[in-house]
């Protein structure tokens, strides 16, 4: 189950998530849940000025790889400031944008890992949730990032 925050202050948004297993899960949903969070931290750790976006969707993607999991690639992060959802997109998976970071730009990244297909569906019903496409177990870790002039900072720290 993946818990969810966004939070508006002084006019400023951030964004956030986490997973939450309850009870005994499966081995699948064991494995799901750590490929995200790995694949999230180790993309985090790509972040710095001069780095470009294309090296986060690559350590999303060799991490997941490693787990035998999926990238979804219907969903990327997004800058955010004083709107939700701002320039720059952030895919989750290898892509060729030469877009450079740089001090002060701040954005969240949020991969969905998926143990199936990679593929992703939304509810009709309420146009928001997102299922796999195969019912198989997914997983997501999100936090929101500040680019620094060493590298970055976590606006949106929980621990684990």
């Amino acid at each position: 189950m993946t818990s969810g925050v966004t939070s508006i202050l002084n006019g400023y948004y951030g964004d956030c998530s986490m997973m939450v297993k309850i009870g005994k899960v499966s081995e699948d949903k064991d494995r799901v849940t750590k490929a995200a969070y790995e694949s999230l931290m180790n993309s985090i750790a790509r972040v710095k000025p001069g780095a470009f976006i294309h090296e986060i969707g690559d350590a999303i993607e060799e991490t997941a790889a490693r787990y035998k999991c999926s990238v979804v690639h219907q969903f990327v992060g997004h800058g955010v400031g004083v709107d939700f959802h701002e320039a720059p997109q952030v895919p989750h998976h290898k892509n060729k944008l030469k877009i450079p970071l740089i001090e002060g730009m701040t954005f969240t990244i949020e991969p969905m890992i998926n143990i199936g297909v990679a593929e992703a569906v939304i509810d009709p019903d309420d146009q928001w949730t997102a299922r796999t496409a195969d019912g198989k177990p997914s997983a997501q870790w999100e936090h929101t990032l500040l680019v620094t002039k060493d590298g970055c900072e976590i606006l949106t720290p929980w621990t684990v």
